[in-house]
C-alpha cells in the first residue's frame, strides 16, 4: 500500500481509502459481508475510512466502530459527515446556516457519531454539503474551534456538493479547513481548474470521491439498470442521466485501446493527480478491494494518456436529482 500526506493534518493516509456509503445506504448491503471487506482493507494496508451519519442513519458508522475495536493495534483514520439540519441536498444559497449547520446541530451530530463509532475523538468531521455564502459566518467558525479545543474532533472539513468544486474556496481561505471531499474522476475534472491550487496553497488535504461516477466507470451499467425501491441510484440514474452516462462511457471506450480496463484506468487517473491525498471508492465486497488494489499498484498514467482523457471531461450542473 502507498501513502500520501493528508494536508496540514500531517497524517499519512492510504492512497486507496474505503468509502462506506454502500454499506449503510444502498440496497443489498449485508453487514457480515461488509465486515469481511473492511477486515481485508485493514489487512491490505488501507487506513482511511469514510462514512457519514446519513449512511443508514448510523449503520455505516457502527460498522466502522466495530472495525476499530477489531484492530486496536492499528491506527485507522475515521472520517464522518454531519448531515444538514434540513436534510436537503444539494445546498442552496437561499438556505441559512441556521437551517443547515447551526452550532447546536453540528454539536448534536458530533455526539451521535461519537456514540455510533464508540470513540472518544473523531479524526475528521466534514459537513455533508456546503455553500460558500456562509464562509464568513462566525457561528460555524467558533463551533469548529470549540470542537477541536474540547478534543471531540481532531480535524475539520467540507464535503463539497456535486459539480460545484469551487463552492468551498472562500471557506478554505479562512484557514479553518483541514480537508475537503470533492467529486473528481475522468468525467468530473473541474476541481483541476481552481480548487486543487487553492488546496495546495492552504495545505488542505483532498479526498477524491465518486471515482467511478456512481458506477458508470465500472462498466456495470446498462440502459435497463434498475435497483430496488428506495435505492438512491434509481433517482441518480433516471432518464435525465442514465443514457447520457452510457453515451459518455461509449465515447471514452471508443477512444482507448481495445481491452482497456476502465475501472483500473479511472483509479489511475485520480491517483496521477498530486493534489489528491486519497480516493474512496465504495467497496462492499472483498473482490472490489482486490481489484482496486491492483489498479493502485499499477501507478500513474503516462502524460499522453492523461492528455487523451482530458477530452472526456463532462461538466454538469447541480439539479434536484444530483444530490
Amino acid at each position: 500500500m502507498k501513502y500520501r500526506r493528508l494536508g496540514k493534518t500531517g497524517w499519512n493516509v492510504s492512497e486507496l481509502g474505503h468509502g462506506m456509503w454502500g454499506m449503510g445506504g444502498w440496497s443489498g448491503s449485508d453487514d457480515d459481508e461488509s465486515m469481511k471487506a473492511l477486515h481485508l482493507s485493514v489487512e491490505s494496508g488501507i487506513n482511511f475510512f469514510d462514512t457519514a451519519w446519513v449512511y443508514g442513519n448510523g449503520r455505516s458508522e457502527k460498522l466502522l466502530g466495530q472495525l476499530v475495536k477489531d484492530f486496536p493495534e492499528k491506527k485507522l483514520y475515521i472520517s464522518t459527515k454531519i448531515p444538514p439540519k434540513n436534510f436537503k441536498w444539494p445546498m442552496e444559497p437561499t438556505f441559512t446556516l441556521e437551517e443547515t449547520f447551526s452550532s447546536s446541530h453540528i454539536k448534536e451530530y458530533v455526539q451521535k457519531s461519537l456514540k455510533n463509532l464508540g470513540v472518544a475523538q473523531i479524526d475528521l468531521v466534514l459537513l455533508h454539503g456546503w455553500d460558500d455564502i456562509w464562509a464568513k459566518d462566525e457561528q460555524w467558525q467558533k463551533t469548529v474551534l470549540e470542537l477541536k479545543q474540547s478534543g471531540l474532533i481532531n480535524a475539520f472539513g467540507l464535503s463539497i456538493d456535486r459539480w460545484e468544486p469551487n463552492n468551498a474556496i472562500s471557506a478554505i481561505n479562512t484557514g479553518l479547513i483541514d480537508a475537503v471531499e470533492v467529486i473528481y474522476n475522468i468525467f468530473d475534472q473541474a476541481p483541476e481548474d481552481k480548487l486543487f491550487a487553492v488546496c495546495r496553497n492552504m495545505d488542505v488535504g483532498v479526498i477524491a470521491r465518486v471515482p467511478f461516477d456512481e458506477g458508470t466507470l465500472t462498466e456495470a451499467l446498462t440502459i435497463k439498470s434498475k435497483w430496488p425501491e428506495g435505492d438512491w441510484r434509481n433517482l441518480y440514474f433516471g432518464p435525465e442521466n442514465l443514457q447520457p452516462s452510457l453515451d459518455h462511457l461509449k465515447s471514452l471506450k471508443a477512444d482507448l485501446p481495445a481491452g482497456t480496463n476502465i475501472p483500473e484506468l479511472a483509479l489511475q487517473f485520480i491517483l496521477s493527480q498530486p493534489a489528491v491525498s486519497t480516493t474512496i471508492p465504495g467497496m462492499r465486497k472483498t473482490e472490489n478491494i482486490k481489484k482496486n488494489i491492483i489498479a493502485m499498484e499499477k501507478g500513474k498514467l503516462s502524460d499522453q494518456m492523461i492528455q487523451n482523457l482530458r477530452k472526456h471531461r463532462w461538466d454538469r450542473k447541480p439539479t434536484s436529482w444530483s444530490g
